[in-house]
């Protein structure tokens, strides 16, 4: 008999919040359909994306086993990319991904030569990722693209194509001016300010073109997100003929935590919150990427001071240098703070290094976050039913603060605008005063409207993912997609 194993070729992008993702939706898919078997190339982080926990995070995975996903980490090249000033930062980036192809025509090659393996039947590339298509195609397979963002960035990244393309329109000079744009994806006028940063220079805007011909070039697009959280958005890209199919397939999250190595620290967190009130707490936690200077840590400290709250807060120091732009914890964090705010602050508050995010979110002391807006945490907070006050600070994380506070409703504002240069922490001079965040944990710890709507995104963000759900179904019609020339 024929073996009847349809091998799928995942390659996530080479940082822990996509791979997480990643390896997450290849579990959905196997665990789905026993027809399945994903094979995920790993491509390890450039030393200036990864801090150590990254590093032994990714080389662990090699020695994974996971029922019929399997990982092979492929060998880096020596030289790494020379940075062009004339291209945006991302470019080498993505031509340290491209450097891998040559690598991945290896692995899959020797997959496909082996005696009584499956038949490669698709690529499922991270949106960083595209450059593997030509990969795919020389083996004759379908690349399926997983967009780790959610569907209103998606419609806004295609949208602000097609003004450069087809309306030639000065997008830069759009995205540094005051206006507000109509874009298909979303219902409410979209600021300019809020624009992903890369919307605003020629070299940016360039790579925008690349990124988006790629989406363009999939068969179909993934996207972590589910119908009943971004209806419109999702309707808004079904109709537009030049976007590939859009399946929504989440919420897909990982609920057993994060790359963080500390636990003896998630231990004495959780342990401290059993002893607080129902919903008494606030947490503050900034991504891997998050840190703030010392000047805007003592404002972050006094606004907690003056809200009052009980708060469990995450704070990073900064990198030392360019060399890394991954924090790390501070070995004495009250170095940063002000005078005697420990003190002060006993039994009401914890300041923490790494925090374990899910452990915390999902703990009923929790009653509120202030947010980076990753679309990962963004979405744990949804899951677990705790509003976001929005604090974005790079990449499409403007964008994400919009559609949650404008758009949804599901969030409060610290502030839409802010804007952190992760590859020159220097240029922002943007600081947010003790008053504005107090304002703001006020409103997420108080704001019963708004409390109340998350409770019910909630309950259809969980609903999404049963058998009958959106996402349910529409995971089914993606793995019908994915094996309708196999079978």
């Amino acid at each position: 008999m024929a073996n009847t194993t349809a091998e799928l070729i995942f390659i996530p992008a080479p940082g822990v919040g996509h791979i997480m993702s990643t390896i997450e939706i290849a579990k959905l898919l196997v665990n789905r359909d026993q027809r399945l078997a994903i094979t995920v190339i790993v491509i390890k982080p450039l030393s200036a994306n990864s801090g150590p926990a990254i590093t032994a995070y990714i080389e662990s995975l090699a020695e994974k086993t996971m029922d019929r996903i399997s990982f092979i980490q492929l060998p880096q090249d020596v030289t790494p990319p020379i940075h062009d000033p004339k291209q945006h930062p991302l470019n080498t980036s993505i031509e340290f991904i491209k450097s891998h192809s040559k690598h991945v025509r290896n692995v899959v090659a020797d997959l496909k030569s082996q005696p009584g393996s499956g038949r490669v039947v698709g690529f499922v590339v991270d949106m960083f990722c595209t450059s593997m298509i030509d990969v795919a195609n020389e083996f004759n397979v379908p690349t399926f693209v997983y967009f780790t963002s959610n569907a209103a960035v998606l419609g806004l990244t295609f949208y602000i194509k097609k003004l450069c393309d087809d309306m030639n329109i000065d997008v830069i000079e759009l995205g540094n001016s005051d206006t507000e744009i109509l874009v298909p994806s979303f219902v409410t006028p979209v600021p300019a300010k809020v624009f992903w940063s890369l919307f605003k220079t020629k070299e940016g805007l360039d790579f925008v073109r690349w990124f988006t011909r790629g989406l363009g070039e999939a068969k179909a697009i993934i996207v972590n997100t589910f119908l009943e959280l971004e209806t419109h958005a999702i309707e808004a890209l079904s109709h537009e003929v030049s976007i590939p199919p859009v399946y929504s397939v989440g919420p897909i999250l990982n609920l057993e935590g994060g790359s963080g190595d500390g636990k003896p620290i998630e231990d004495d967190v959780i342990r401290w919150l059993d002893s607080q009130p129902p919903s008494s707490v606030v947490f503050l936690c900034f991504g891997s990427m998050g840190s703030f200077d010392e000047v805007q840590v003592k404002e972050i400290a006094r606004g907690l001071e003056l809200s009052g709250y009980r708060f469990v807060w995450s704070l990073r120091r900064p990198p030392p240098d360019q060399t890394s732009r991954v924090p790390r914890d501070y070995e004495d964090p009250s170095v940063v703070l002000p005078e005697g705010f420990m003190e002060r602050t006993r039994g009401i508050g914890k300041v923490i290094g790494w925090a374990p995010q899910v452990a915390v979110l999902g703990h009923h002391a929790v009653g509120g976050f202030v947010s980076h807006c990753g679309w990962n945490s963004l979405l744990e907070s949804l899951w677990f039913g705790v509003p976001s006050a929005t604090w974005p600070m790079y990449a499409e994380q403007q964008v994400n603060a919009f559609e949650m506070v404008v758009e949804l409703g599901l969030a409060v504002e610290i502030k839409l605008d802010y804007v952190k240069d992760l590859h020159n922490p220097k240029a922002n001079t943007i600081i947010v005063t003790a008053e504005e965040i107090e304002r703001g944990i006020r409103r997420v710890m108080e704001d019963n409207e708004v409390r109340r709507k998350v409770k019910e995104m909630s309950e259809k963000s969980r609903s999404a993912v049963k058998e009958g759900g959106s996402s349910y179904a529409s995971v089914g019609r993606l793995i019908q997609d994915i094996l309708k020339e196999f079978f």
